[in-house]
C-alpha cells in the first residue's frame, strides 16, 4: 500500500492525549507517512516505522545496529537514546546494545534460563506468587492492580531467577519502582536523574551479589553466568552485571504492562472477558493462550522496539535513511496495520493467525517472552477465577498512562470486587 497525500499536518505526538490513546495518530502515520522523521522530547531526531511489513523488515535488517556507537549524535550528547545512567555504571554491554558476534555469545549463555522446560518448571512458583499477592488484597474489596499485583509479580519472579535472596528483593522492588514513577510522555523510564540513581544502586548491588555468588554459587542465573565465565566463555564481570541488569529492567516492566493493559482491555470489553471466564470455568486453556497473544497485539506492553542505528544508507518504506540515523520501529502501530490484521482495532481473543510483533522479530526477539507469557496467562486466569466480579473502580477517563516512547502501561488500575473473606 503506497502512502496517500496527507490531508493536513501530522498529528502531535508525545502529549498526554497521545499517551492515553496513540492509535489514531499511528493510523494517520501508517496511511500518510509510514516512515516518519520526528523530533523526540529528548531532542533526538529519529525515524518512526509504522507499517507491519516495513517494521518486520527493519527488525531483521542487520544494517540497523543496536550499538549506540553508530549514532551520529556528537559524543558529548550521547546517552539520550539509552537507559539513563547505564553508561556511567558500566552496564552498556547487554543484549539491547550489542550486535553479533557478541550478541550471539551472550544470548546463548543466558538463553538456557528461558527454555520451555525451565519455564515450565518455574510455573508453580509463578502461581504461588500470584496467589500470595491476591491474598494481600482479596479481603478489602478493592485494589490498585498495578501497584499491588502487576508490578510486584514479575519483580519477585525475575529476582528468583537471578538468585537475589528473598531478604533483598524488596530493595529491587523499590529501585524498579523509581524507574517507573512520574513518567512523562516521550520519556522511556521516568525522570532521568531518578532512573540514573536507581541504576547506580542496582549496579553496586549486582557487583556485591556476583562476588557472593562466586564464593557460594547456587542454581540460579547469575551463578550460571559466573560458571560460564570461569569455564572459558569469556564473560567479563561487567557483562555479567549488565546481563543481570537488563533482565531485571526489560524483564519486569514488559510484564507489568502486559498484565495491566491486558486486564484493562478485558474490563473495557465485557463480552470478551465473559468468553474467557466461561472457558476457564470449563477447564479449557485454549482461549487463554490465544487471548494473551491478542492482548499483546491489541495494546501491547512495548510501544516501540528499542533503538536501532543505521550503519549505512538504506531505504525503508521508500524513505532514504542516512548512516547514523536512529530508527524506532513502532510495534503498536504495526500490530494495528489493516494490511496485516483483519479489523485490527477489534479485540478478538480467539484471533488465530496472529503473527504480532509484540515481542519483536529476528535475532533480538525477546528472550524472556516464554516467561512473560507464563506470568501473563497465570495472572489473568487467576484474577478471573478468584475475583470473578472484578470491575473498574472509577472513570476510565481518569486513568493515566506511562509511555509515549518504548514502554506503554497504566500508572494505576483501581478495581473493586466482592470481599472474598467475609
Amino acid at each position: 500500500m503506497s502512502s496517500t497525500p496527507a490531508p493536513g499536518p501530522a498529528p502531535e505526538l508525545f502529549t498526554w492525549e497521545f499517551a492515553t490513546d496513540p492509535y489514531p495518530a499511528y493510523a494517520w502515520l501508517r496511511r500518510h507517512a509510514p516512515v516518519h522523521r520526528t523530533t523526540l522530547p529528548s531532542g533526538v531526531e529519529a525515524w518512526l516505522v509504522t507499517r507491519y511489513a516495513d517494521a518486520r523488515q527493519a527488525l531483521a535488517d542487520q544494517r540497523l545496529s543496536k550499538n549506540p556507537v553508530h549514532h551520529d549524535e556528537p559524543a558529548h550528547a550521547r546517552g539520550r537514546t539509552g537507559i539513563p545512567g547505564e553508561r556511567k555504571a558500566e552496564l552498556m554491554t547487554h543484549l539491547l546494545n550489542i550486535d553479533p558476534p557478541d550478541h550471539t555469545r551472550l544470548r546463548r549463555l543466558v538463553s538456557k534460563a528461558f527454555t520451555p522446560r525451565r519455564v515450565a518448571e518455574f510455573a508453580p512458583r509463578v502461581q504461588e506468587l500470584t496467589d500470595r499477592l491476591i491474598d494481600g488484597f482479596a479481603g478489602r474489596g478493592s485494589a490498585d492492580l498495578i501497584h499491588e499485583f502487576a508490578f510486584p509479580l514479575p519483580i519477585y519472579a525475575i529476582c528468583d531467577l537471578l538468585g537475589v535472596p528473598p531478604e533483598d528483593q524488596d530493595d529491587f522492588r523499590d529501585w524498579a519502582g523509581m524507574m517507573m514513577r512520574h513518567v512523562k510522555p516521550g520519556q522511556s523510564g521516568g525522570p532521568r536523574g531518578g532512573v540514573a540513581r536507581s541504576v547506580k544502586k542496582i549496579r553496586g548491588y549486582l557487583a556485591e551479589l556476583i562476588h557472593r555468588k562466586r564464593e557460594s554459587p547456587g542454581d540460579d542465573l547469575i551463578s550460571g553466568l559466573i560458571r560460564a565465565s570461569d569455564h572459558g566463555e569469556h564473560l567479563t564481570e561487567n557483562e555479567a552485571a549488565a546481563m543481570a541488569f537488563i533482565l531485571l529492567f526489560a524483564g519486569f516492566e514488559t510484564t507489568v504492562n502486559l498484565i495491566g493493559n491486558g486486564v484493562y482491555a478485558l474490563l473495557c470489553h465485557p463480552e470478551q472477558r465473559a468468553r474467557l471466564q466461561a472457558s476457564l470455568d470449563a477447564g479449557e486453556t485454549g482461549l487463554l493462550e490465544t487471548g494473551v497473544e491478542e492482548l499483546l497485539r491489541y495494546d501491547g506492553p512495548v510501544e516501540m522496539a528499542t533503538w536501532r542505528f543505521a550503519t549505512e544508507a538504506l531505504v525503508i518504506g521508500g524513505r532514504e535513511i542516512a548512516a547514523g540515523d536512529p530508527v524506532l520501529v513502532v510495534l503498536a502501530a504495526a500490530d494495528r496495520d489493516p494490511e496485516k490484521f483483519a479489523r485490527p482495532d477489534l479485540l478478538d481473543l480467539s484471533r488465530s493467525d496472529n503473527q504480532h510483533l509484540g515481542y519483536g522479530h529476528g535475532i533480538h526477539y525477546c528472550l524472556g517472552a516464554p516467561l512473560a507469557r507464563l506470568e501473563g496467562q497465570t495472572a489473568i486466569a487467576t484474577l478471573l477465577r478468584r475475583l470473578p466480579d472484578l470491575g473498574l473502580a472509577g472513570d476510565p477517563a481518569d486513568l493515566r498512562w506511562r509511555g509515549g516512547l518504548i514502554m506503554r502501561g497504566l500508572r494505576t488500575l483501581p478495581v473493586e470486587f466482592a470481599n472474598r473473606y467475609n
